[in-house]
């Protein structure tokens, strides 16, 4: 089954096509220019390059958040109407499970998504990227309330980055993952998981993921 992968949730818009749980190709870009620009011309380039019609996809995998409320909503906008047309179904697959699919080999991985002002957005998970509890959108040091409840953890995704120093200091030998960024094919093998295990959408079910609002909800609310 060939899978169509698209993550559109961070500064990175990027593309992938899997047979199955194996990457075949992958586009991804990062200069500056938004979005809505590049992800059609990206998706398009790709199924060429691989000379696979759109009527061979079996599936679509997107990520829907958190992250840039901009990009989700751009990404999930973009996947509705192919899947609408193709009928088949979408897997949605959250940033942080996508982040989590990085790393491996440590009991519990934390993934953090910076989501500016002391703000993080958290997913934990075990060693086989299920989740231990809720996805948290709060500040950095209510979120290591919660991190500090588990052992052998590595943390990955540019809110780690960001805190790094913060979370060396409040958890002992906490780990760091080398490579933060999201891509489009860890969306796409998360996606393949969720296809065996039937945890799927349909156009017009499939939504995006915020966990809190956009700065504008939060200043209209003020």
């Amino acid at each position: 089954m060939k899978i169509l992968a698209i993550d559109t949730s961070s500064k990175i818009c990027s593309v992938a096509l899997l047979e199955n749980n194996n990457l075949i190709d992958k586009n991804e870009l990062d200069n500056g220019r938004t979005h809505s620009e590049n992800l059609m011309p990206l998706l398009d380039e790709l199924l060429k390059r691989n000379s696979v019609d759109i009527k061979e996809i079996g599936l679509i995998a997107c990520s829907v958040g958190p992250g840039s409320f901009t990009g989700i909503r751009i990404g999930v906008a973009t996947i509705k109407p192919i899947a609408e047309v193709l009928n088949i179904k979408v897997a949605s697959v959250t940033s942080l499970e996508t982040l989590a699919k990085i790393t491996q080999g440590s009991d519990t991985i934390v993934s953090l998504i910076d989501a500016r002002n002391n703000q993080v957005y958290c997913g934990i998970f075990d060693k086989n990227y299920n989740k231990k509890e809720d996805y948290i959108a709060d500040d950095i040091n209510e979120v290591i309330k919660h991190i500090k409840k588990y052992n052998d953890i590595i943390c990955v995704g540019d809110g780690a980055e960001l805190h790094k120093d913060l979370l060396k200091n409040e958890i002992e030998n906490i780990k760091f993952s080398i490579d933060n960024e999201q891509s489009a094919v860890n969306v796409g093998k998360v996606g393949y998981k969720k296809f065996l295990e039937n945890d799927l959408y349909t156009a017009d079910t499939v939504n995006p993921i915020y966990l809190r609002k956009s700065q504008a909800e939060r200043l209209k609310t003020k």
